[in-house]
């Protein structure tokens, strides 16, 4: 392709990073005469990723006529104009990667903030900011911290509020990142309403389905707003696959009509890959994504699947109702406490253990799908014996101080059992695993979780009751909490409610969207709740719902105000 003197220039000065490429037969993008090829556009915006101290992933998608592979030239700089370049190179792609391009850019300097643009055919994307990470001594590192995005439901006004932020490090991403389900499917009813109708309109189930669902969730301009505001470190949970995944199936999966699980499965893994800003540690395994992110001496940040490489199939409390419709406590407490139940599976947990271990920085910390806290409630509670408003109203008394009736007292003393069975709830020897991990090697530990789209925060206790961490779970960006289950019942009773049943849980929200941001310092890590008052609309207001620290060392590791 010949070059400008400009860009020749470009070139002779400034050193060109290493950029994994295809080598694909190749169609120039653009040409000599610097025509602009009007047929050519950024549509989804671009993004960044996986960040280290040296290197970062650079991410966008070239929309452009016909099917022959493509070259897209792209810049890195240290100024937003560009004036002051770092280094630039080209990357070949096409149909095989959904024309999506991924570049693996190095030779960076830690700790900076970096700019970035594409080019193709003589079109310019717009322009992206990232960073890298810290070394040595860092004082303090900024995440905004989401989960759970159902498009059909709702604007995503959380991810225009995290936009706003000017001191953000690094957004994690802990899964659900787009969801499944037909466009009249899982909290769609407001879809139409809101220009926001799924497509295609069928069940995601094949690599072109996947692939235009995250075509259509990359046209939104809050998502594209924040992905150029900060790189990304994600994970995947079950709905970019298919709801309530495990290695073997899923539940919103039916061989007998929708094929293979794994041919399902290969499909979903691929179009994510070419969709996020991530680094694929073996690219002989895709679906192993589980990796570490050190910030220097303050924190590890560890990023893990709970979900598709190791997990056994959930259990039902249905296979544990007897004829009589008595509850087989026995059978259902040898089964959830079986050892061999595997949530990460064994070689990530050996993966993990080593992470830690090598590990000297202040805090580990765990990026992950499902809660780790335990969440027991009374079992006629979860069972459904005994209606919610019922416990609701007991624990209200309680809270208030209020005496109760010889009943409600029984009620309240039955023996409580976990009401979600996909989350480590259900899978509670291979927590018991990680925390003493974490206990043994006298880690300040730090949980985060999403999946459930409430705000949750508890102390992390093992079996003895003993204190080995945190856990800060974070609210959804749009899809529908515990407000969808009980409509008729003040949330402030419902939270108010969880609060008192539940132990370990300290703070409970569950009515409003929003996300985290969290802020590690050597002296105290600091949860503040961020939420938005409307996803119906663009015209929102933000506030703070609360803010929760914990401090580091062995008689610390509980959540403080």
């Amino acid at each position: 392709m010949t070059q400008s003197n400009s860009r020749r220039s470009f070139i002779r000065n400034f050193s060109v990073g290493t950029v994994a490429v295809s080598t694909l037969p190749l169609t120039a993008c653009g040409g000599s005469d610097g025509a602009v090829d009007r047929q050519v556009a950024f549509a989804h915006g671009v993004a960044s990723g996986d960040p280290l101290a040296d290197r970062v992933i650079l991410w966008t998608r070239v929309s452009a006529t016909g099917t022959d592979d493509l070259e897209a030239e792209w810049t890195m700089a240290t100024d937003s104009a560009f004036t002051q370049g770092v280094t630039t190179g080209s990357v070949r792609f096409g149909a095989a990667s959904d024309f999506t391009v991924k570049v693996d850019v190095t030779g960076l300097a830690a700790n900076r903030a970096y700019y970035y643009r594409f080019t193709c055919r003589g079109v310019t994307s717009p322009v992206g900011r990232t960073k890298t990470l810290p070394t040595g001594t860092v004082s303090r590192a900024r995440f905004a911290v989401f989960s759970c995005t159902n498009y059909p439901t709702g604007v995503f006004n959380v991810y225009s509020d995290a936009a706003k932020f000017d001191d953000i490090d690094v957004g994690l991403h802990l899964g659900d990142y787009i969801y499944e389900y037909a466009a009249s499917g899982y909290a769609s009813q407001d879809a139409a309403a809101l220009g926001r109708v799924s497509q295609p309109a069928n069940e995601i189930i094949t690599l072109t389905d996947y692939r235009r669902r995250y075509q259509q969730y990359r046209t939104d301009p809050d998502l594209q707003a924040v992905h150029a505001r900060i790189p990304f470190i994600t994970v995947w949970d079950d709905h970019e696959l298919a709801n309530d995944a495990w290695t073997g199936g899923a539940e919103n999966h039916t061989p007998g009509t929708e094929g293979l699980w794994l041919g399902r499965r290969q499909m979903a893994i691929q179009a994510y890959h070419e969709w996020m800003p991530i680094r694929v540690p073996d690219a002989a395994r895709p679906d192993r994504i589980y990796r570490s992110f050190d910030f220097g001496n303050l924190l590890s940040l560890h990023m893990l699947d709970t979900r598709v490489i190791g997990r056994d199939k959930q259990l039902a409390y249905a296979s544990y109702v007897n004829a009589d419709r008595s509850f087989n406590a026995a059978a259902f407490t040898a089964d959830v406490s079986n050892p061999a139940r595997q949530l990460m599976g064994a070689e990530q947990t050996t993966w993990l253990q080593g992470q830690m271990t090598k590990s000297t920085a202040t805090w580990q910390i765990l990026g992950q799908q499902v809660l780790m806290a335990r969440m027991n409630l009374p079992a006629p509670m979860v069972l459904g014996t005994v209606g919610y408003p019922t416990y609701f109203a007991i624990a209200a008394k309680v809270q208030a101080g209020t005496a109760l009736t010889a009943q409600e007292q029984q009620l309240l003393s039955t023996t409580p059992v976990p009401y979600n069975l996909d989350a480590w709830d259900g899978y509670q020897a291979a927590r018991e695993t990680v925390l003493n991990m974490a206990r043994t090697l006298n880690k300040n530990l730090i949980s985060l979780a999403g999946d459930t789209h409430n705000a949750w925060a508890s102390d992390l206790l093992d079996t003895s009751g003993r204190a080995v961490g945190v856990e800060i779970g974070v609210p959804s960006v749009t899809s529908p909490g515990f407000e969808t289950y009980f409509p008729t019942i003040n949330p402030t009773v419902v939270a108010g409610g969880m609060e008192t049943l539940i132990g370990p849980l300290q703070y409970a929200e569950t009515i409003s969207r929003g996300f985290v941001v969290l802020t590690v310092t050597p002296t105290e890590t600091k949860a503040e709740y961020r939420y938005v008052d409307t996803i119906k609309s663009r015209t929102y207001t933000a506030r703070v719902g609360k803010t929760l620290r914990t401090l580091p060392g062995a008689a610390n590791r509980k959540l403080v105000a």
